[in-house]
């Protein structure tokens, strides 16, 4: 491991265990089978594998569905009733479902001790931007409303994303937000990085035509450089902390790391993790992987530290 630290960016590179090497290679080998051999639609297919990582011991799930926001509580024993965390789930703005991430987010829930709400938000192309950014805008109120007065926003990949932009320039959440956490977020839907354009660049579970057809789909006739769907082209400078992770064995390894650099030179408090080595959302694979374990301990740890002193 090696830290790397300079004014409000903290840069953490963690390097990859012999076992976990092999064992990251085997998970994505499960993953590239399980999707040649699944018998039904993507969005079926992505679903049964998110739904892959365990549900955590010691948790109630409830599932919510009104006007207001649909989705799962995942929760913890005796967690505090006015803090919870707001879940984004991943997919490229086109597949993904709280139901199928209640695993993921409950790994999350008890290491921080904290409910959390796994948002399901509305998908495209049915329905294109900026209707999953609404849809999280739309959650925080509704948190708010219920009694929650402070939230930690948790996403992977394009519900890394969704978080960081529901913190724009020009807008203001429902409730205070004391930190954010993404996994491989996806900030940048014009597609500018350059671990995105690079042959160096060998990752084994996104395609580059996979994310320029999701991101059309999703964007539309819009702007890609709009920042409720790219964070990265306005980042504000009051953001709360911000916690990235990221493997080096993927496409949007830039984009974790351009956000990174350009938030703090916004001011804004940054922790860059980057695992050598691994691969997109490596998180999710908490049986297989002591990195995913480590990398959710640190989450929970972020998390923890921040929330406002209790009275």
């Amino acid at each position: 491991m090696s830290i790397g630290e300079r004014a409000n960016l903290i840069e953490v590179r963690r390097s990859l265990s012999d076992d976990d090497r092999e064992a990251a290679s085997a998970s994505i080998e499960r993953t590239q089978r399980h999707f040649n051999e699944f018998h039904g639609t993507m969005r079926e297919a992505y679903d049964a594998m998110t739904a892959q990582t365990p549900v955590a011991d010691g948790v109630a799930m409830e599932s919510v569905a009104n006007a207001d926001a649909t989705g799962w509580w995942i929760r913890p024993r005796a967690a505090p009733a006015h803090r919870a965390i707001l879940f984004l789930h991943g997919g490229a703005f086109v597949l993904g479902s709280a139901a199928g991430y209640r695993g993921f987010a409950s790994q999350i829930a008890v290491r921080a001790g904290v409910d959390t709400f796994v948002l399901d938000y509305p998908l495209a192309p049915e329905h294109p931007f900026p209707a999953a950014h609404d849809a999280v805008r739309a959650a925080l109120r509704w948190l708010a409303n219920g009694g929650i007065r402070e939230v930690a926003l948790v996403g992977d990949s394009a519900g890394g994303g969704l978080a960081l932009a529901a913190l724009g320039v020009d807008e203001r959440p429902a409730l205070n937000v004391a930190s954010v956490a993404a996994f491989s977020p996806w900030v940048d839907l014009a597609l500018t990085g350059p671990s995105f354009h690079s042959d160096a660049t060998r990752d084994a579970v996104l395609t580059r035509a996979v994310l320029a057809n999701a991101a059309a789909a999703y964007l539309g006739a819009a702007d890609p450089a709009d920042a409720r769907a790219s964070p990265l082209h306005a980042i504000p400078g009051r953001l709360p902390p911000v916690a990235l992770q990221v493997g080096t064995e993927e496409l949007l390894f830039d984009d974790a790391r351009r956000y990174a650099a350009a938030a703090a030179e916004q001011g804004n408090t940054v922790k860059l993790e980057i695992y050598e080595g691994l691969h997109h959302v490596f998180q999710r694979s908490t049986h297989e992987l002591s990195s995913a374990r480590h990398a959710l301990d640190e989450v929970a740890r972020f998390i923890s530290l921040c929330w406002a002193p209790d009275a």
